[in-house]
């Protein structure tokens, strides 16, 4: 577990800062008729822009800027020729690096009219991310975090994936400890003062099964259910949780835009 000093969470800070403003611009532009391929470009370019690298481009061999995650799909799915359309939910994933340190966030949003229990399933997940938030202070332990989440979100009657897991991070995109959305109160690493983590619920709307598709990146539901995915970079500090990330540009844009929620 690497701790991080004020400087360094500074710096994490920036990169947020930036991947902030990238999902801004993607948020102005996601609507039906676009594709996943148009909106990882928007963030490539934008990114690039800013004197940064995309954290995700060529990880692990990962093809693209951004996971794109539509509809069933819980994480990683990969930009292609797939064109947005009214009642999907997209959810839309990035990672920034800058000045030696990565930040992660993502956000999922629903385009145009959907389903109440799919609007729901949104409002739960983004709930439990600020439920798991709310516990990350010193002296609790990851499985505080893990069980504010999977507790919230299974009392709204959802299910929460397993397979998948926030992470540390830092100079590194992933580093211990790892962040389940599952767990028990008082179990796991105890959360000291400059740990960084990345709290990433995804919580599907039928059971929690997924399997991995043929391209080795993408997670879908098991049932075909949709699926919805929220994450915020968390620094521990002698204050409490301090959320590095930021949806202030997704949240202006969403003000100016009625194609999506």
């Amino acid at each position: 577990m690497i701790l991080k000093t004020r400087e360094e969470i500074s710096k994490i800070k920036r990169s947020a800062d930036i991947l902030g403003m990238a999902h801004g611009e993607v948020a102005k532009h996601i609507k039906p008729g676009v594709t996943t391929k148009s909106l990882d470009r928007i963030a490539y370019e934008f990114i690039l822009d800013n004197k940064a690298k995309p954290s995700f481009l060529n990880y692990q061999g990962f093809p693209a800027s951004l996971c794109i995650s539509v509809n069933d799909v819980v994480v990683h799915g990969i930009p292609g020729e797939y064109v947005i359309k009214e009642g999907d939910i997209v959810s839309v994933d990035g990672g920034v690096y800058f000045d030696g340190f990565h930040a992660d966030c993502a956000f999922t949003y629903s385009i145009g009219e959907v389903d109440q229990n799919v609007k729901e399933l949104l409002s739960a997940t983004k709930e439990a991310l600020y439920k798991g938030i709310e516990q990350a202070n010193i002296g609790n332990r990851i499985g505080d975090i893990s069980f504010a989440v999977q507790n919230y979100a299974e009392s709204k009657g959802f299910s929460v994936v397993r397979e998948l897991v926030g992470h540390g991070l830092g100079k590194e995109l992933h580093e211990k400890p790892e962040v389940p959305n599952f767990g028990k109160k008082g179990k796991g690493v105890k959360l000291q003062e400059g740990l960084v983590i990345a709290i990433e619920p995804m919580i599907n709307l039928g059971k929690r099964n997924v399997d991995q598709d043929d391209d080795g990146w993408t997670i879908r539901t098991k049932d075909s259910k949709y699926s919805a995915h929220f994450e915020h970079t968390v620094a521990i500090t002698e204050a409490g949780a301090e959320i590095l990330t930021t949806y202030k540009y997704i949240e202006e844009a969403l003000s100016e835009n009625v194609n999506y929620a």
